[in-house]
């Protein structure tokens, strides 16, 4: 359906109909009316239109991703599209991989008024940048959060869950264990690696020794493994993401060592992978993240005053076969 289909079912000119799509206070109240009657006549996906003409609203949700392709990432999409839906609202996503650059094409669909909000899970060390491009407009940020400010978030508490997974490993009679982590520019990483810290010094374990992985991949674990193979191996691994600690398993087996016999591996997020490879790991509620960011993103919406909320979620530790 074109505007020129619709002022000529409505009876008013062009300009009148592209006056009312831009919600301009100049349009007369009976020339509206007929606008809307007319997009409602034409079916217009049902009657979408007409609603974001009335409420001013695009009711559409703009989700900045780190990392499509990181399992976890995807988990939390599926979770905030499943929320925004129930709430008639749509996504429309963008692949940030946390660079400024792509986020500013991105957050562009802010000032157009495109979206009516954005869901965020870039790294922490963007956040004031982005702060500055997102401006007033409703934000909540998904794993990602800072300690203050104006910002809603939700995630899990890091340090708690990588300390259950480091004592358990500790527990099981592990004296070397390492850990393989990702770019401090994310402050999951810091705050798992403080958790894996602590635990040792607590314990008093020596050992300890931080490999750091150039991406989220397989490829990129099994290369920090082979490192840590290298010298004074460990005898168990945690790995800040299911996609790491599947590399390490890899890199471990293709040495012709066991695990967990020689070896133990653990890793993060819970992911289907983990449960393919049987992998111990910390299983976020990654849908259920996904959709709490829905709700604190609309609560926004509605009560552009309303103070952020920082939302921490529960998490489980999973044993399996691999620790």
């Amino acid at each position: 359906m074109s505007i020129q289909k619709i002022a000529q079912l409505a009876g008013v000119s062009v300009a009148t109909v592209s006056r009312v799509l831009n919600n301009s206070d100049t349009v007369k109240e009976k020339n509206r009316e007929r606008v809307l009657q007319a997009i409602k006549e034409s079916n217009y996906q049902p009657n979408l239109l007409a609603r974001q003409l009335r409420t001013a609203r695009s009711y559409m949700i703009l989700v900045m991703v780190s990392n499509i392709a990181n399992p976890f990432c995807a988990e939390v999409v599926k979770g905030i599209e499943e929320e925004a839906e129930k709430n008639g609202y749509r996504i429309l996503l963008c692949n940030s991989g946390s660079d400024i650059e792509r986020s500013r094409s991105g957050l562009s669909l802010l000032s157009g008024k495109i979206v009516d909000g954005i869901i965020t899970m870039d790294a922490f060390s963007k956040l004031p940048e982005l702060s500055a491009l997102i401006g007033a407009a409703p934000w909540v940020q998904c794993a990602e959060y800072a300690d203050n400010g104006s910002v809603s978030c939700v995630g899990i508490n890091d340090v708690d869950a990588s300390q259950h997974v480091v004592s358990e490993l500790a527990r099981r009679g592990r004296q070397r264990i390492a850990l393989i982590n990702h770019d401090l520019s994310y402050k999951y990483a810091r705050l798992r690696e403080r958790g894996y810290k602590s635990v040792l010094h607590l314990r008093g374990l020596e050992y300890q020794v931080v490999e750091y992985a150039s991406e989220l991949s397989s490829a990129a674990g099994m290369a920090a493994m082979q490192k840590l193979l290298k010298e004074n191996p460990p005898d168990a691994v945690f790995a800040v993401s299911d996609t790491l600690a599947a590399g390490a398993l890899r890199a471990i087996q293709q040495a012709g060592l066991r695990v967990p016999e020689d070896i133990a591996v653990a890793g993060f997020d819970g992911t289907e992978l983990a449960e393919m490879i049987s992998l111990s790991t910390i299983e976020q509620p990654s849908r259920d993240i996904g959709r709490k960011a829905v709700d604190l993103l609309l609560n926004k919406i509605d009560n552009p005053d309303a103070p952020a909320q920082r939302i921490m979620m529960e998490w489980r530790f999973i044993s399996r076969a691999s620790a």
